[in-house]
């Protein structure tokens, strides 16, 4: 069975949802974690990524795309 791209994407996005929220209060909540974590990488390995998916929202400004501005008074 194979999964489309937008599927593996939803997926994807899923289980970083459920990470991010996930809070870590005992053993049993680690290993959901750490199943979750493996879950990820299986998904972004059957997408042929290593690297993290584009995040929602706003993008932060990078270092280098700031430029410093003098503040000579």
């Amino acid at each position: 069975m194979s999964l489309s791209k937008q599927s593996i994407e939803n997926l994807i996005d899923l289980v970083e949802i459920k990470i991010s929220t996930l809070q870590v209060l005992d053993r049993e909540d680690a290993r959901e974690m750490k199943y979750l974590e493996n879950c990820r990488g299986e998904l972004m390995d059957m997408q042929g990524t290593a690297k993290p998916l584009r995040k929602r929202g706003r993008p932060r400004a990078a270092a280098n795309d700031v430029q410093a501005t003098p503040t000579h008074h």
